[in-house]
């Protein structure tokens, strides 16, 4: 991960990460094109947004139970966690303008 404002959950570290406040979580995996293409965006998002929100990355193919426990049938997915609960997922690559109006419509900050 190229930004110190991006952690890197792991089943071990996930709850811990996002029992308080707003998070949003990528679910990626190295080998996913559209995971790549959508990392500077998400990078980007994270020097924009923190400490309001925060962002997480999920590895889904290291972290398959908490993938599964997520329900995560595509990548890149992202999933809006507001104290430990899904309140929001979008699934597919965004842009940085889609990805900032997402955010608008779903993590009023």
């Amino acid at each position: 991960m190229a930004s110190d404002k991006i952690v890197n959950l792991t089943e071990q570290t996930f709850n811990a990460r996002i029992g308080t406040g707003l998070t949003l979580v990528d679910f990626w995996a190295e080998w996913c094109g559209p995971c790549r293409m959508m990392a500077p965006a998400f990078e980007a998002a994270a020097r924009e947004f923190e400490p309001r929100l925060r962002f997480g990355k999920v590895d889904s193919d290291a972290e398959g139970e908490l993938a599964a426990r997520f329900n995560i049938r595509s990548i890149p997915t992202l999933v809006l966690v507001r104290d430990g609960r899904e309140t929001a997922r979008i699934s597919g690559a965004l842009q940085l303008p889609d990805l900032r109006r997402w955010i608008a419509a779903h993590a009023p900050l």
